[in-house]
């Protein structure tokens, strides 16, 4: 009898719910069954915000879009529900009291997305569709709002960083034990690759691009102090889980951004001046220039096609444009988006027009087997080529002053941390060659409108701005 006095409202909203949801599925309204959850998720952003940040470290690696079953919306539940809630209940709080540090408005990469997301809504203007461009505007706002404004001052706590990186590494590792034992079951095939992460991850590439997100996450959890015997055994086994991931998820470009960071970690171990890097820079390019004629011909010469698992084939397919489908097509897109900043350079096409525009920029001699005269095949496959192409010259350079702010108030961060702090030293580096992976895919492929890509690079975006303010105090102290 106590226990039921106890326990008795939710005994009965129990009985309650259950009734319900077995109407609601029987009627064929079964998402609605998701309500009680979405209070749930209501509840913990008001009373424990700092929770709920750290909970969509776990959640972002195991949402689903649910576009697969409704055929209609793009939204993925329940990371995107959960961040536009936070969104509007932050900026009320902030019209109230003032939440936000001024400290935050002092640092280059918040102006230099300020810049960006000033130009999105320009640009949304004077769009071709304006409606699709202001709901690229909605979903750009509602990742980064909540996470780096608002998320500086949860991700300026040493303590929240770890444990965001810790929560998406298992998180993670859980999406790729689903993925291999799905693949496995397949026989690790080639064209299986390309689907089995499903309802988790749209294909292999945003897949790839994620695993090789996290390798530097796990090595830096390994390395960053010293762990108890069952402790270490489970990074061990992370970090093996995480390498099976990267190699059998067949992404050519998520290896290579792997690869890519490598150099980056080289580079600034060897503590490498930035006026050398960009003579190298310039002196590389300048080769290129003069050389590319050669480059074209000996690229030609490549038949190289990534039909098969065998890693090495797999990494000279890479570089072939002369029968490779995949990179056909990427080269395609590339000259759609091209020919789209020619025809409207200043402000673009309009942000998120790129999937219904390109269509009619495609050349007769660039079409390969997987293209669509419809152009319904999606975005511009390049982080920086696809704003050139919806939000003009000024839209590409506000992306690549955002990747330069990023890098540039990130390693001047690793640079300055304590030394004596070996743990949050070498979270920072990891997060910043977790970023240099995103970054050089993002060359590539384009998923920054997802929360795959979103939420834990502008979290540790956020994370740099919180620490760097954290430091700055405990400096002046």
């Amino acid at each position: 009898m106590k226990v039921l006095k106890q326990y008795g409202f939710f005994l009965g909203f129990g009985l309650f719910y259950l009734v319900i949801s077995t109407y609601l599925i029987w009627h064929d309204l079964a998402y609605m069954t998701l309500a009680p959850f979405g209070l749930l998720a209501i509840y913990f952003a008001v009373f424990y915000t700092e929770h709920t940040f750290l909970g969509l470290a776990f959640l972002t690696p195991l949402s689903i879009n649910i576009e697969e079953y409704t055929q209609s919306i793009g939204l993925f539940i329940p990371t995107e529900p959960i961040l536009l809630g936070l969104m509007v209940m932050l900026l009320m709080q902030q019209l109230i009291k003032n939440q936000i540090d001024r400290e935050v408005w002092k640092n280059p990469i918040i102006w230099a997305v300020c810049f960006y997301i000033f130009w999105i809504f320009v640009t949304s203007v004077t769009s071709t569709s304006p409606e699709v461009s202001f709901k690229f505007l909605l979903a750009k706002l509602w990742f980064i709002i909540p996470i780096l404004f608002f998320g500086t001052s949860v991700f300026a706590k040493p303590k929240n960083v770890r444990a965001f990186i810790w929560l998406f590494c298992i998180a993670m590792c859980i999406a790729i034990m689903y993925t291999i034992t799905v693949h496995a079951s397949y026989g690790f095939g080639e064209k299986e690759g390309h689907w089995v992460m499903w309802p988790f991850f749209k294909d292999h590439t945003i897949y790839g691009s994620t695993v090789g997100f996290s390798v530097p996450l796990v090595f830096a959890l390994y390395f960053s102090k010293k762990h108890a015997p069952l402790i270490q055994g489970v990074l061990i086994l992370m970090i093996t889980i995480t390498l099976l991931g990267l190699y059998f998820s067949y992404t050519r470009a998520a290896w290579l951004s792997v690869f890519a960071s490598l150099f980056v970690l080289l580079f600034i171990k060897l503590k490498i001046k930035f006026s050398v890097l960009a003579t190298i820079g310039v002196l590389a390019g300048t080769a290129l220039f003069f050389s590319w004629d050669n480059i074209q011909m000996e690229l030609e010469r490549n038949k190289y096609e990534h039909t098969t698992e065998e890693f090495g084939e797999k990494l000279q397919s890479a570089t072939n444009v002369t029968t490779d489908a995949s990179n056909l097509e990427r080269l395609n897109r590339w000259a759609c988006a091209i020919e789209m900043f020619k025809q409207r350079p200043v402000f673009g096409f309009g942000p998120g027009t790129y999937a219904f525009e390109y269509a009619r920029f495609q050349d007769p001699e660039n079409l390969t087997i997987i293209s669509t005269n419809f152009g319904d095949m999606g975005n511009a496959h390049s982080e920086y080529l696809g704003p050139l192409s919806e939000m003009g010259l000024l839209g590409m350079l506000a992306m690549l002053g955002i990747v330069a702010m990023i890098f540039y108030k990130g390693i001047t961060l690793y640079i300055k941390w304590p030394a004596e702090d070996k743990e949050m030293r070498t979270l920072i580096l990891a997060m910043i060659l977790a970023l240099v992976t995103y970054f050089v895919h993002g060359i590539l492929n384009n998923y920054l409108d997802t929360d795959k890509a979103a939420v834990p690079i502008w979290t540790f975006c956020a994370s740099f701005i919180g620490l760097e303010i954290l430091l700055k105090r405990k400096t002046v102290q």
